[in-house]
């Protein structure tokens, strides 16, 4: 909880991050669920000081410019390859690395919840 609490009290704004954390998925807009996910995960790597070196990403922008464009297909109904995206947000992919050497872990374990959510109504298993 203390480590939510550091990244909510962020000088930046985590609008969709906050929504996310403490709302639920609309099972009936899959797509628009993805986006919330996606536009949480963009704020989440655009946290001031986050430490980039475990994570395959450069940096911030590096960061944006992939997961923007995951976004920006699921935003024009374009379903992305689900291993891409589901890299991002799996056991030491990068979004966890950054989020345990950044100190927002247990944000990240929500949002990368929400997204297996996400993931199971858009690529169901056979």
């Amino acid at each position: 909880m203390r480590l939510l609490n550091k990244l909510l009290t962020v000088s930046m704004k985590l609008d969709r991050t906050k929504e996310l954390i403490h709302g639920s998925i609309n099972k009936s807009e899959p797509y628009e669920a993805l986006v919330h996910v996606l536009e949480s995960a963009i704020e989440l790597v655009q946290i001031p000081d986050n430490d980039f070196f475990w994570s395959y990403w450069e940096d911030a922008a590096d960061a944006t410019k992939e997961i923007t464009k995951f976004l920006n297909m699921a935003k024009s109904y374009a379903l992305p390859e689900r291993a891409e995206v589901g890299v991002m947000f799996a056991p030491t992919g990068p979004l966890q690395e950054l989020s345990l050497s950044s100190g927002w872990a247990e944000p990240f374990l929500k949002v990368a919840e929400k997204y297996d959510q996400v993931e199971g109504l858009l690529w169901p298993k056979f």
